[in-house]
C-alpha cells in the first residue's frame, strides 16, 4: 500500500485544532492540489475564499451553528460553487450565456467541480500532516454567508473547511460495508440482502458509539439517519438557488 492509500484511508474528522496558522505555502500547496482536480469540460466553475479575519471567522462560526472549530483552526477555507466568472465570460465574447448559466446540468457541473476541488484540497492537507473537517453548517444562513464574504450572484457558498494541526485525534467511524456501497453490473435490488446489510452495519455503528462514549450511546445507524431526515433543515435553499440565478431552467 503506497502514503497516497494510507493516507485516505486514514481520514478522520477533526475539530479541535492547535492555535498554529497554516503558512502561505502550504495554503498555496493546498490550493494549487485543489485546482490540480478534474474539472468538467475544463470549465473550472468553482471558488475558494479563504478567511484569516478572526472577525469573519467567528461571525461565520455563529452562522454555521456555533461550531468552534469555524473559528480556531489553522486554516478556514469556504468551497463555493461559481457561475459568475462565466458571466463575465458571456460579456467579454458578446455571447448570450444566460440559458446555459441557469440550467440544472451547468449547476451540476459546478457542484460537483467544487467538491472535486475540495477532496483534493483534503488529501493534500491530510498529506501534510494536518487535520480537517468539513463544514456545512455555512448553509444555515446563506445570505448572512453571502454578506460576510461579499460574494456576487451566480456564487453559491457550497461548505467551510476546516484545517490545521490536529490538538487531539478522534477514531474513525466505521464505513457502510463495500458490499453495500459497490454493485457490479447492475444495482442490487434484492431487499432482503439490502436490510440484512444495513442490520449488519447497524450492530457495527451501535458497538462504535457504545466504545466511544462508555456506553451512554448505541445507536443504529439507520435510526440515526431517520431521524436526521425527518426533520426538514434548509428548506430555503431552492429559492436562494433560484434568487441567485442558479437552475432556473
Amino acid at each position: 500500500m503506497n502514503n497516497v492509500i494510507e493516507t485516505i484511508l486514514n481520514h478522520r474528522s477533526i475539530r479541535h485544532f492547535e492555535d498554529k496558522p497554516l503558512t502561505e505555502e502550504q495554503i498555496k500547496t493546498i490550493v494549487s492540489c485543489a485546482q490540480a482536480a478534474a474539472t468538467s469540460s475544463f470549465i473550472q466553475a468553482y471558488s475558494i475564499i479563504g478567511v484569516k479575519d478572526p472577525v469573519k471567522k467567528k461571525k461565520l462560526a455563529e452562522l454555521a451553528g456555533n461550531q468552534e472549530y469555524v473559528e480556531k483552526n489553522g486554516h478556514f477555507f469556504v468551497f463555493c460553487a461559481d457561475l459568475y466568472r462565466h458571466t463575465i465570460i458571456g460579456e467579454k465574447e458578446e455571447k448570450n450565456l444566460e440559458a446555459s448559466l441557469e440550467s440544472t446540468e451547468k449547476f451540476m457541473v459546478a457542484l460537483i467541480d467544487t467538491a472535486l476541488a475540495a477532496q483534493n484540497a483534503v488529501i493534500a492537507a491530510e498529506s501534510l500532516g494536518l487535520g480537517i473537517c468539513y463544514i456545512g453548517g455555512i448553509r444555515n444562513n446563506l445570505e448572512e454567508v453571502k454578506k460576510v464574504l461579499a460574494i456576487p450572484e451566480r456564487v453559491i457558498p457550497l461548505f467551510g473547511l476546516a484545517i490545521g494541526y490536529p490538538a487531539t485525534i478522534t477514531g474513525q467511524k466505521p464505513r457502510l460495508p463495500i458490499e453495500h456501497v459497490y454493485h457490479e453490473d447492475e444495482y442490487e435490488q434484492d431487499k432482503e440482502v439490502y436490510l440484512q446489510q444495513l442490520n449488519d452495519y447497524n450492530e457495527i455503528i451501535a458497538n462504535y458509539y457504545q466504545q466511544r462514549t462508555d456506553g451512554i450511546r448505541k445507536d443504529r445507524w439507520t435510526e440515526q439517519m431517520a431521524a436526521m431526515l425527518a426533520k426538514q433543515n434548509r428548506m430555503y435553499m431552492k429559492d436562494y438557488i433560484q434568487k441567485n440565478k442558479l437552475t432556473i431552467r
